[in-house]
């Protein structure tokens, strides 16, 4: 039986004596649930429909805390709504346990990562029993157990063997206080790690990448099938993320080089514009340029490199910085003019970005303008903002030097003099055969003449870089790879998988800039599978976005030594139809999830392309308007909240503070209660008298219109997620049949039975132990979490009467009871014929009747006029 915790305020002496004992009712139907297996899912035999509901599994960093209590209990009011339509439903738990937090705790305590992560684990699955949470506990999974990660890396030598995979050396993001390497995405818009807070820097090193890039177009088309399902906001953090840019590929000659610089530009239009060009000073290109360059300029280069380094990606794109750069000595000629144009290092251009080269037109971009007045180089105007795009195509006379001359009574076109680059849209000018087409127009043209002379095409290029996942910590999956004597690279062998971390005993994981892994020489020195020679084990560990990005597979399979999923079983379960979790995760995890998702439905081992149907973001749980952390001044727990109120009140809580996806205010919602309000359903059904082959049909009619009525509404609020509005629901009809028991015909009636039967199941998606004593004490067994939602009778939902409402002056003065069909005339004639309303309007002057026929009559009024 699972430890209960105290429950210290959880019940006063009147609930005990009515049966509600909070703690004794938790033990009682968790011991139960352990017996019984009422979630379990591996039945082959089960005909029901299938539907997969999944929260986002935890890190176990200490117990769980009020973000999970939130998370959890929305994702399992779905799970046991689902199973009261007849469903069967997956609903796995698993821990995300590889990572830093773990690792750094280990060396902080001096002990091995593994036993601090089981131990978390273990306290977290004790505090999920203890919630309620109806998981399938035959599916549970751990990242870090070799069972799992093995699978890992057989994904990575599958990506490997199609090309999706590689390594090379680059600039990559070093996280100096965790001293390992971090994806794009691990770096926050201050420039700062997302794990230990640190400002993150640019280093050099051999890496391994997954080709997210090669799947750009389709994870950006895709998100159109999610719209309406996934919050909007995610749809444009992922859109922006990728940042897919429509342009062209322009090649530049560069004197003195054999090969072209290929340029991306999302503005071909401008190139009769293009007065220098801009490298990044932390390319290979730059470096290539001053090679041969004279000793003033490779010392002022080399100067201005290493004040590159020290700033920020985020620093290096803040367009209010004043321009700094250094000219190389080179020049490129410009492929529509044959112009010769200097090329400068600029630290506002990234080595990453499009090809790690800018062709510069000040005129018309602002950064290159500011650049051109610093260092007073050619602006020329190419587009005359000027002039309307629409109509015939002006003709303009040209000065000496080919120039278009403007007419005067026009504003100048004059950059350099007002410092504003020209945006937006007009004619062209200044540009050969551009001259007098509109923008779009002349795109359109360039990119034909860049084709046909073999100088540039149609390009595009994404804000999105591919995926660096080597890690240089010990705390993760091995990557399986062999580094030969000779330099070649050699995919572990499937059949020796999975590569297991080595012992920690003897090994310092203290972080020092290279994977501890490389000290266990009993580990990473191994023999050449090709030829037996001495080799090298990568020393990498992988990112740990990796073990997430596929895990909702792997619950379908989560102890099969022999695959990593069963494509039969994702063909049953898969893609997942609820997935619930924070926003936080919006970019990493579920922008890899949708990758690896495609890769493996072209590898063919999935037959869908996107993992998750639906998503759910829960808001935050707030301590005083402020996000709530172990450090909080005023700590709220997990633990200290199911011990002082129960794991039922606590749920119905959350459930009920408001819709999902808005952040809680703890102070604002009350416990306490959820826990009255529980103990007066409880004491509901113990009035109940009749038996449970009670005839619905003899019992109370406007009760029964009620139940029913409850029953048509609830799936509706259910599968929109407004289980705020079906919490408050149940309360009203609790509230109604309590009225009826107490001044009619008491429990007695069939109409208090059949709706303390619908009450108890529709509670059983949030208290579910309170719940299941609750169906107990109805004559049944159990368990209510599979007794299904009932039909509501039809007949039931036809109103025999509506209220109409009848203000005089804004103010209500009279309620009416009228047929749902009654039309506007007639139910203004009863509304003017009502004495309340007679007396009310007394001697004003009626004005104006407004008739919303059947609910609302408005009757406004002015005081009559003095006689004479």
């Amino acid at each position: 039986m699972t430890e209960q915790p105290n429950f210290a305020g959880a019940h006063d002496d009147r609930d005990v004596a009515s049966g509600y004992d909070v703690a004794a009712i938790h033990a009682k139907w968790q011991a139960k649930w352990e017996e019984l297996k009422p979630f379990a899912t591996s039945d082959p035999n089960d005909k029901r429909p299938r539907k997969y509901i999944l929260d986002m599994f935890p890190y176990p960093s200490g117990d769980l805390h009020m973000g999970h209590a939130e998370a959890y209990a929305f994702g399992d009011i779905a799970a046991r709504y689902w199973r009261q339509r007849g469903f069967n439903v997956l609903h796995p738990i698993g821990w995300d346990s590889f990572g830093l937090p773990a690792e750094n705790a280990a060396i902080e305590r001096g002990i091995d990562p593994r036993g601090w992560t089981y131990d978390n684990i273990a306290q977290q699955k004790k505090s999920m029993k203890l919630y309620g949470v109806s998981f399938d506990w035959d599916r549970v999974l751990h990242t870090s157990d070799p069972e799992y990660y093995k699978w890992n890396q057989w994904l990575f030598l599958k990506m490997y063997e199609k090309g999706l995979a590689y390594r090379k050396d680059s600039w990559v993001n070093w996280d100096p206080v965790d001293q390992t390497v971090l994806a794009n995405e691990q770096v926050l818009a201050d420039g700062t790690s997302e794990r230990s807070g640190a400002i993150v820097v640019k280093k050099k090193l051999t890496q391994w990448y997954l080709k997210i890039t090669d799947y750009a177009d389709r994870l950006l088309d895709d998100l159109n099938q999610l719209e309406g399902a996934w919050p909007a906001k995610v749809l444009s953090m992922q859109r922006n993320w990728i940042g897919r840019s429509i342009g062209a590929d322009v090649d530049f000659v560069i004197e003195g080089r054999e090969e072209k610089v290929t340029v991306f530009t999302t503005r071909p239009d401008t190139l009769y514009g293009v007065t220098f060009m801009v490298v990044a000073p932390d390319g290979d290109l730059a470096a290539e340029l001053v090679a041969d360059a004279s000793d003033e300029v490779k010392a002022s280069f080399t100067n201005y490199l290493e004040q590159t380094q020290k700033q920020t990606e985020i620093e290096r794109k803040d367009a209010t910085r004043t321009k700094t750069g250094v000219p190389l000595d080179r020049f490129a000629i410009n492929p529509v003019t044959g112009e010769r144009i200097p090329i400068w290092a600029a630290d506002y251009v990234l080595a990453d970005y499009g090809h790690g080269a800018v062709m510069a037109v000040p005129a018309h971009d602002q950064r290159d303008l500011e650049f051109a007045i610093k260092f007073d180089l050619p602006v020329r105007v190419v587009l005359d903002t000027n002039a309307p795009i629409t109509g015939a195509i002006p003709v303009l006379e040209l000065d000496e030097n080919g120039m278009a001359i403007l007419p005067d009574d026009l504003p100048p076109l004059n950059p350099r003099g007002t410092g504003k680059s020209l945006q937006g849209d007009g004619r062209m000018i200044n540009s050969g055969p551009l001259d007098g087409l509109s923008k779009n127009n002349a795109i359109k043209k360039i990119v034909e003449q860049l084709e046909a002379a073999g100088t540039g095409r149609a390009a595009k290029t994404y804000r999105l870089r591919d995926w660096l996942i080597s890690r240089q910590r010990f705390w993760g999956t091995p990557i399986p790879i062999i580094h030969g004597s000779d330099g070649e690279l050699i995919p572990v062998p499937f059949d020796q998988l999975p590569v297991e971390l080595p012992s920690t005993e003897g090994l310092d994981l203290k972080p020092k800039g290279k994977s501890p892994l490389a000290a266990a020489e009993d580990w990473i020195n191994v023999t050449d599978p090709r030829d037996g020679s001495p080799a090298l084990r990568d020393a990498d560990t992988m990112d740990t976005f990796v073990d997430s990005s596929w895990y909702f597979l792997r619950f379908l399979a989560p102890n099969d030594p022999d695959k990593a999923f069963d494509p039969a079983e994702a063909e049953k379960w898969a893609p997942v139809d609820q997935y619930v979790g924070g926003v936080e995760h919006a970019i990493l995890h579920l922008l890899y999830s949708r990758f690896i998702t495609k890769v493996l439905f072209d590898l063919g081992y999935v037959s869908f392309t996107e993992p998750f149907s639906a998503l759910l973001n829960q808001g935050m749980v707030l301590s005083e308007g402020k996000k709530m952390s172990k450090r909080s001044r005023k700590a709220v727990t997990f633990s200290g909240e199911i011990a002082e109120h129960g794991a039922d009140a606590l749920r119905l809580t959350l459930a009920f503070a408001g819709p999902p996806e808005e952040n809680i205010n703890w102070e604002d919602v009350s416990p306490p209660a959820s826990h009255k309000f529980l103990a007066r359903a409880f004491r509901l059904v113990g009035d109940v008298t009749s038996a449970p082959e009670i005839e619905w049909k003899t019992g109370d009619v406007s009760l029964r219109r009620a139940t029913h009525r409850f029953l048509a509404d609830g799936p509706g609020l259910a599968e929109s997620l407004k289980f705020n509005v079906l919490v408050a629901r149940i309360m009203d009809l609790v509230n109604i049949t309590r009225k009826v028991i107490d001044t009619g015909a008491g429990g007695a009636d069939a109409a208090v039975r059949e709706a303390a039967e619908v009450i108890t199941i529709a509670l059983s998606l949030f208290a579910p132990h309170t719940a299941e004593e609750m169906w107990e004490k109805l004559g049944y067994e159990p368990t209510v979490a599979l007794a299904g939602w009932r039909k509501a009778d039809p007949s039931l939902l036809v109103e025999e009467s509506v209220t109409a409402v009848v203000q005089v002056d804004g103010k209500v003065r009279d309620r009416l009871e009228v047929s749902p069909k009654i039309d506007a005339a007639e139910l203004e004639a009863l509304a003017l014929a009502s004495a309340v309303i007679t007396r009310s309007v007394g001697d004003r002057e009626i004005v104006k009747v407004i008739v919303r026929a059947p609910r609302l009559v408005n009757i406004a009024t002015r005081q009559q006029p003095a006689a004479g």
